[in-house]
C-alpha cells in the first residue's frame, strides 16, 4: 500500500510557475483582512504559516512572503496528470483529494519492483514530468502508510514493514490516530493517555467507556496497526492516451509531429484492444516553462483509426502558430469513448475494399505475435531516439 502526497501542492505549482520565487516564502490563499491560507511553501511554513491561517497573521509571523491567488484551474490539471501517471502503474487507486491518493502496488510487482521501488519510481516520475516533488509513504495498511508519509516530508519516502508497525505507532502523540479530533484527544489526555502506545494497553471496554463504543473499538484496532480497509479506486473519466517527456526541449514542428503520430498510432490501438471508438481528440502541450494547454476537436464520425486521430491531433497542433517554441512535453488523448459494437461506421462512396483501419488491424496482429513496434507508419522508422525521455500511458 503507497500513500502518495504532494508536497505544498498549490504553492509548489506556483513556484513551478514563478521559478525565481524557489527557495524563497510564497503563500497562496486570499488576500486582505478576510483573506486565507490555502497552501505555504515550506520556507514560509519556518516561520509557523499554515493551512486555514489568516492571511494577515502569515504576513506577521512571514513579512517577506510572496502572496499569490492561485490558479485552481491549474493545479486540477496538474493533478489530472499526476492521477493518470498513478493508474499507469495499478489500476487501484483511490484519490483523496487533489493532491494525495492510496496506490494498491500489489499486482505491480513483477514488472517494477517492490512497493519501496515502485514509490522511488513515482517521485522521480512526477518531479520529471511536473516539477514538483511529493513524499510517498509505504506500509501493508492505509493508516500507517498515510502516517508515513506524513513522517517522510518534504520530498521523501518512508517504509514501515509489518514487523516495524508497533515500533512506528507507539511514540506518537494520541493525536496521530484517525479519528481523534480535539474533542477526543482532550478525553483521552484527561486518562493520561498521551501516545498511542499508553491508548495501546488500555482494555478496549475502558476506551469504549470513554469515547463510545464505536470510537473505542476502531481506535483500539488502529493502535495495534490493524486496518482492514482496502484501495477502493474510483472511476476515472473514460478516456485513453499517451503523453511524452522529451529529454530536451523540443522547437521543431516536424519532430512534434512525428512524436504525435507515434502517440495517436498507440492511443488507436488501446482503443482498439478496448473495443472502443473515440468521439474527441485532444492535445496537450508543455512548454519549458511548465505553462500548459489543452486543445480538442469533436470527430464527425467516432473512429479508432490512428491516422485519423493523428490528423486531428496535427491540425490542432498547427492552428497554435507556435513559432519555435520550446516544448517540453506533448500529448495525444482519445476522449468520450464509445462501445465500439454499438456506435455506426461512416460508408464512404467508391471507398476501397481494405482501407486504413484494416492495415491497423493486421499490424495490431503483426505486434501480437512479434512484439510491439512491428509493423509502424514509415515516417515512425528514424526518429531522435535520444530526445525521448520514456512514453507515459495514459488509461
Amino acid at each position: 500500500m503507497l500513500h502518495v502526497d504532494m508536497d505544498a501542492f498549490f504553492a509548489s505549482v506556483e513556484v513551478r510557475r514563478h521559478p525565481e520565487l524557489a527557495g524563497t516564502p510564497v503563500i497562496v490563499g486570499g488576500a486582505g483582512n478576510r483573506g486565507v491560507v490555502t497552501s505555504a511553501t515550506y520556507e514560509a511554513r519556518a516561520y509557523g504559516v499554515h493551512a486555514a491561517m489568516p492571511t494577515a497573521r502569515a504576513l506577521r509571523l512571514c513579512p517577506t512572503a510572496t502572496v499569490l491567488p492561485g490558479d485552481v484551474a491549474l493545479y486540477a490539471e496538474v493533478s489530472r496528470s499526476v492521477m493518470a501517471l498513478f493508474r499507469s502503474i495499478t489500476p487501484l487507486v483511490e484519490p483523496l483529494s487533489l493532491d494525495e491518493a492510496f496506490l494498491d502496488v500489489s499486482g505491480a510487482g513483477r514488472r517494477l519492483g517492490d512497493a519501496a521501488e515502485i514509490g522511488e519510481y513515482l517521485r522521480a516520475r512526477v518531479f520529471d514530468e511536473q516539477g514538483i516533488t511529493c513524499s510517498v509513504g509505504v506500509a501493508g495498511t492505509k493508516f500507517v502508510a498515510k502516517l508515513a508519509s506524513t513522517r517522510a516530508k518534504p520530498d521523501g519516502l518512508l517504509v514501515v514493514r509489518p514487523a516495524e508497525v508497533i515500533d512506528f505507532l507507539h511514540p506518537l502523540p494520541v493525536g496521530a490516530l484517525w479519528g481523534v479530533g480535539a474533542k477526543t484527544e482532550e478525553v483521552l489526555l484527561r486518562l493520561g493517555l498521551r501516545t498511542v502506545g499508553d491508548l495501546a494497553h488500555v482494555p478496549a471496554r475502558t476506551l469504549q467507556r470513554a469515547v463510545g463504543p464505536a470510537a473505542g473499538s476502531h481506535l483500539h484496532e488502529l493502535a495495534w496497526g490493524r486496518d482492514p480497509r482496502r484501495v477502493v479506486p474510483d472511476e476515472p473519466e473514460r478516456s485513453t492516451g499517451h503523453e511524452e517527456t522529451f529529454g530536451t526541449d523540443v522547437d521543431d514542428p516536424a519532430v512534434v509531429h512525428r512524436e504525435l503520430l507515434r502517440l495517436a498510432e498507440r492511443t488507436a490501438g488501446r482503443l482498439r484492444a478496448g473495443g472502443w471508438l473515440a468521439r474527441t481528440v485532444t492535445i496537450k502541450v508543455r512548454f519549458a516553462d511548465f505553462t500548459t494547454i489543452t486543445r480538442s476537436r469533436t470527430l464527425g464520425v467516432p473512429t479508432d483509426v490512428g491516422q485519423e486521430l493523428y490528423e486531428t491531433a496535427r491540425a490542432l497542433f498547427d492552428a497554435l502558430g507556435l513559432d519555435r517554441a520550446r516544448i517540453r512535453l506533448v500529448g495525444v488523448r482519445a476522449e468520450r469513448l464509445v462501445d465500439a459494437g454499438s456506435a455506426p461506421r461512416q460508408l464512404e462512396l467508391g471507398a476501397r475494399e481494405h482501407g486504413r483501419r484494416d492495415a491497423e488491424l493486421a499490424a495490431d496482429r503483426a505486434a501480437r505475435r512479434f512484439g510491439a513496434g512491428a509493423v509502424r507508419p514509415a515516417t515512425l522508422l528514424h526518429r531522435d531516439g535520444d530526445r525521448r525521455v520514456r512514453d507515459h500511458p495514459r488509461g
